[in-house]
C-alpha cells in the first residue's frame, strides 16, 4: 500500500522508497514537449510568420468584402457615419485581435497549442473539474515538493481551486461552455464558405450586371462543392501553397486602399480620432447599436489565430498580424469609406464598386481563391478542435484522418466535412445573400470571444496568478465589449439570427448525450472493478487454459481490471500466455512524448504472465497503426521486466535504510470506496501485489523476453467489450429517452471503435456485456 507521511522530514526518504502503483496517478506525469516552432532562429520565425498568412488570416482578410454593405443594410444616411463606423472598425480591430488575442491569450498556449480546449484542458491539469477525474494525490504530491512562498495571489487561486473543485455545477458549467464554444466554431466553418464564396462571387455583377441573384448563388454552389471536396487533402497541402495568394490580396487590398484615400478625401484619416464614435451613437442611437452587428464582421477569423498556435509560434504571429495584416485590412477599410463618402448609394458592393478599372479582374479572381483559402483554413480549425473533443469523450467516435506527417494538428473528418458541406450548401441557396448569413456569422463569431474571454479569467486566476487588477481590467474591458456587440446581433435573431443556434442545439444536444453516458459507463465499470486477488481467484478457479499468443483486453479504466473480463473467462475459459489489460488514456495536453507512451504494472503472480497497461496520449498525437503499436508495445513490456528486476533487488537495501524514518509514523488508510469519491484513485490490493515480484535472475529476465517475442509471433488478437449501455429502472424519463434511444441510435451509426484504434478486423474479438446505467 502507498504510505502517506505526515513528517515533511521523511519525505525524501519515502519518496525513494515507494514506487506510486496507482497506474491512474502516474499516468499524469509527462515531460514538456516543444511545440512547433517554439525555438529557432529569425529566419524560421519569418518563414513561419509568412506561412501563417495563408492559414490563418484568409477569413479576416476577405472581411472588407461584407462589412460595409452587412454594416449599412438600409443604405448611408450621413455622410459623416461613415467617420464613426471606420472608427469603430479600427478600433475593434485593435481591441480585439491586436491587444486580446495577440499579445494576451496567444501566452495562453497548451503546451503549444491553442483554442477553447486547450484553454479547458489547461485549467483542467490545474484543478479537478473534469467529470471523470484526471488528477490523482500523485500530481498534488508531486507539485507540493515545489513549496511556493505564501502570496495573495496563491491564496487566491487556491480558494478558485477549492471552489471549482467542490462545486458540481462549476464543473458542468464549464464543460457546457467548452462544448458550446466548440459547437459555435462549427458553426463558423459552417458559414464562412457560405458567405465568403458568395461576398467574392457578387463581385462579378460589376462587368455582368444582368446576372441576377439566383444566377450568383448557382454559381456560388459548385464552389463550395469543390472546396469541401479538396478538404481531404488538408491545410498541409491546400493552405500553404496558397500562402503568395493571399499574399497578394493582402498587397491588392492596401494598394487599393490608399489609391481611393488618394483619389477620393485624405481627409477621412480623422477617423482615428475615436469621439466620432461617440458622435456616431449620437445621431443614431438605436439605429447605431444595431449596426454593431455588421461592424464586428471585421474581426471574423480572429479566434484561428489562436486556435492554429499549434502550427507556429507567438512571434511568428505576432509579427505577421502587426506587419501585414492590420495595416492592409486597415488601410482596405479606410479606402472603401473614402469611396463611399463621395458615392454612398454604392454601399451594398463597396468593394468591387471601389477597385480601379484596370484592377478589377485581377482583383475579382484572387478574391475567389482567398475566399477559398479562408473558408479552408477555418474548417481546418474546426476539424483540429473537433479531433480534441473526441480524444476527452466528448463527442462521438467518427474516423480522424491526419492529412499531415508534419503537422499533427491537421486533421480531416470525413463524416463531419460532408455535413457541414451540405448545411452550407442549404445556407447558401436559402438565404441568397450576405445580410442575414452575416447576421449569423457574428453571433457564431462574439460568443466564442465571450467563452474565450471567461475561460482566461479563470486562467489568469488559477495558472498565471496575475495581480487582481489586470484580471478585473481584462475582463471588464473586454467582456463590456463582447456583450455590447452580441446584444446588438441578438436584435437579428429573426433575420438569420436563429441559424447558429439551430446548429448549438443539434451539436450540443449530440455532445452531451455521448459524454453524459460515457461518464456513468466509465463509473459503473469503476464500481465494479475485479480485484487482482479476484483474478488470480478466477483462473484457478476455473482451471483457465493457457494458449499461445498475446492478448490485449481494451477498457477505459486505466486502473483496476475491467468486468467484462470476468464475463470472458466465465464464457471462454482460455487466457493468452501474456495478456494485458490496455487501456488508452488521452491525457489533457497536446502531446505525450514517445518515450513515456507506455505505462506497465505486473497483475498478480510473475508466472501468471499478466500485465496492466496504460497508453497515454495528448489530445492532438496521432495513434500508430497496429503493427507498430504492437511492436513497439513488446519492445517497452520486455524493458518493463528489466526495470522490475533491478527495482526488486534494490529495495530491500531502502526499506533498511529507510526503517528509522518510517517507524511510528501514522499510516492512514482509505477504503477503496472512500478514495473513488475524493478521485484519488489507489487501490489497496493492486499495490500489494505489485510487491509480490520476487528477484529476478538474469537468465530469468532473459527468458521472460524471450518468451514475449516467441509470443509475439504466435499472434496478437485483440479484445474489447461490446457494451449495450441501457437505462435503469428507476431512470427518469429524459435519461431513457437520452441513453436508450440518442446514445443508441449514435453508437449504431457512427464509427466502431476498432475503426478508430486502427485495429485489423481479423485481429478482433468483441466481448458482449451490458451495463444498466
Amino acid at each position: 500500500m502507498s504510505l502517506e507521511v505526515e513528517n515533511p522530514s521523511s519525505i525524501e526518504t519515502t519518496k525513494r522508497l515507494e514506487r506510486q502503483d496507482s497506474l491512474f496517478g502516474d499516468a499524469e506525469k509527462v515531460s514538456t514537449i516543444t511545440h512547433h516552432g517554439s525555438e529557432g532562429n529569425w529566419a524560421q520565425v519569418l518563414n513561419l510568420a509568412f506561412q501563417s498568412v495563408g492559414i490563418i488570416y484568409g477569413d479576416v482578410g476577405t472581411s472588407p468584402l461584407y462589412v460595409y454593405s452587412s454594416t449599412f443594410p438600409n443604405g448611408i444616411k450621413d455622410k459623416d457615419d461613415l467617420l464613426g463606423v471606420l472608427s469603430l472598425i479600427l478600433y475593434t480591430l485593435i481591441l480585439i485581435p491586436m491587444i486580446k488575442y495577440v499579445f494576451i491569450v496567444l501566452y495562453a498556449d497548451d503546451n503549444g497549442d491553442g483554442g477553447t480546449f486547450a484553454l479547458y484542458s489547461l485549467i483542467s491539469r490545474y484543478s479537478k473539474i473534469r467529470l471523470i477525474p484526471n488528477q490523482q494525490v500523485e500530481d498534488s504530491m508531486v507539485s507540493n515538493y515545489n513549496i511556493e512562498s505564501p502570496s495573495s495571489s496563491l491564496r487566491r487561486a487556491q480558494w478558485l481551486k477549492e471552489k471549482l473543485e467542490s462545486s458540481k455545477a462549476a464543473k458542468i458549467g464549464l464543460f457546457t461552455i467548452t462544448i458550446l464554444g466548440t459547437s459555435m466554431v462549427m458553426g463558423d466553418g459552417t458559414l464562412t464558405p457560405a458567405i465568403s464564396v458568395l461576398s467574392a462571387v457578387t463581385g462579378i455583377r460589376q462587368k455582368v450586371p444582368s446576372l441576377t441573384e439566383t444566377q450568383i448563388v448557382w454559381i456560388s454552389v459548385p464552389i463550395l462543392f469543390i472546396l469541401f471536396s479538396v478538404q481531404r487533402f488538408g491545410t498541409d497541402k491546400v493552405g500553404y501553397s496558397f500562402a503568395p495568394i493571399i499574399s497578394v490580396w493582402f498587397v491588392l487590398i492596401a494598394g487599393i486602399g490608399m489609391y481611393n484615400i488618394a483619389a477620393y478625401e485624405i481627409g477621412i484619416l480623422r477617423a482615428f480620432n475615436p469621439l466620432h464614435i461617440v458622435a456616431y451613437f449620437r445621431r443614431n442611437g438605436k439605429e447605431a447599436w444595431v449596426s454593431l452587428g455588421g461592424a464586428i464582421l471585421c474581426v471574423t477569423g480572429t479566434e484561428g489565430m489562436y486556435a492554429d498556435l499549434g502550427h507556429f509560434n507567438i512571434r511568428a504571429i505576432q509579427i505577421s498580424f502587426n506587419a501585414v495584416l492590420f495595416p492592409s485590412v486597415a488601410l482596405c477599410y479606410i479606402g472603401q469609406a473614402a469611396y463611399l463618402r463621395k458615392f454612398p448609394e454604392n454601399v451594398a458592393d463597396t468593394f468591387f464598386r471601389s477597385v480601379p478599372a484596370p484592377l478589377f479582374w485581377p482583383t475579382f479572381t484572387v478574391a475567389i481563391f482567398s475566399a477559398i483559402i479562408a473558408s479552408q483554413a477555418m474548417l481546418s480549425g474546426a476539424f483540429a478542435i473537433l479531433s480534441k473533443a473526441l480524444s476527452l469523450g466528448c463527442f462521438p467516435r467518427v474516423r480522424v484522418v491526419h492529412t499531415s506527417k508534419h503537422h499533427e494538428g491537421q486533421v480531416y473528418i470525413p463524416e463531419v466535412n460532408f455535413l457541414m458541406g451540405l448545411a452550407s450548401i442549404i445556407i447558401t441557396i436559402t438565404f441568397r445573400t450576405t445580410t442575414e448569413i452575416g447576421n449569423a456569422y457574428g453571433i457564431c463569431v462574439v460568443t466564442v470571444f465571450s467563452i474565450t474571454t471567461h475561460l482566461m479569467t479563470i486562467v489568469m486566476l488559477l495558472v498565471w496568478r496575475k495581480n487582481i487588477i489586470y484580471v478585473l481590467s481584462f475582463y471588464v474591458i473586454f467582456s463590456s465589449i463582447e456583450w455590447l456587440y452580441l446584444s446588438s446581433i441578438l436584435s437579428k435573431f429573426i433575420q438569420g439570427g436563429y441559424l447558429p443556434f439551430c446548429f448549438v442545439l443539434i451539436l450540443m444536444a449530440l455532445m452531451v448525450t455521448w459524454h453524459y453516458v460515457h461518464v456513468m459507463k466509465y463509473w459503473y465499470e469503476f464500481d465494479h472493478i475485479v480485484t487482482t486477488d479476484e483474478v488470480t481467484t478466477l483462473l484457478e478457479k476455473h482451471n483457465v487454459r493457457r494458449i499461445p499468443g498475446v492478448g490485449l483486453l481494451y477498457s477505459e479504466l486505466v486502473q483496476g481490471i475491467p468486468p467484462m473480463f470476468l464475463r470472458l473467462v466465465q464464457k471462454i475459459p482460455s487466457v493468452h500466455s501474456v495478456f494485458l489489460f490496455m487501456s488508452i488514456k488521452h491525457l489533457p495536453i497536446p502531446h505525450v512524448a514517445p518515450v513515456e507512451r507506455f505505462l506497465f504494472r505486473q497483475v498478480g503472480p510473475r508466472e501468471n504472465r499478466m500485465f496492466r497497461c496504460v497508453a497515454r496520449y495528448g489530445y492532438s498525437d496521432v495513434a500508430e497503426e497496429s503493427g507498430d503499436f504492437t511492436r513497439f508495445l513488446a519492445e517497452k513490456l520486455k524493458m518493463f521486466i528489466e526495470n522490475e528486476s533491478a527495482f526488486a533487488a534494490k529495495k530491500p537495501e531502502e526499506e533498511n535504510s529507510a526503517t528509522a524514518v518510517l517507524e511510528g509514523q501514522t499510516r492512514p488508510r482509505q477504503s477503496a470506496r472512500s478514495v473513488v469519491h475524493s478521485e484519488e484513485v489507489i487501490e489497496p490490493k493492486m499495490s500489494s501485489h505489485a510487491r509480490n515480484t520476487s528477484s529476478y535472475s538474469l537468465q530469468t529476465v532473459e527468458e521472460e523476453k524471450q518468451l514475449i517475442d516467441a509470443q509475439m509471433e504466435q499472434g496478437v488478437v485483440y479484445l474489447m467489450g461490446s457494451a449495450n449501455v441501457i437505462s435503469g429502472p428507476k431512470s427518469s424519463v429524459l435519461q431513457k429517452v437520452v441513453v436508450d434511444y440518442v446514445y443508441a441510435f449514435l453508437r449504431r451509426n457512427l464509427t466502431e471503435g476498432h475503426k478508430v484504434l486502427s485495429i485489423p478486423r481479423d485481429q478482433l474479438l468483441k466481448v458482449g456485456i451490458t451495463y444498466e446505467i
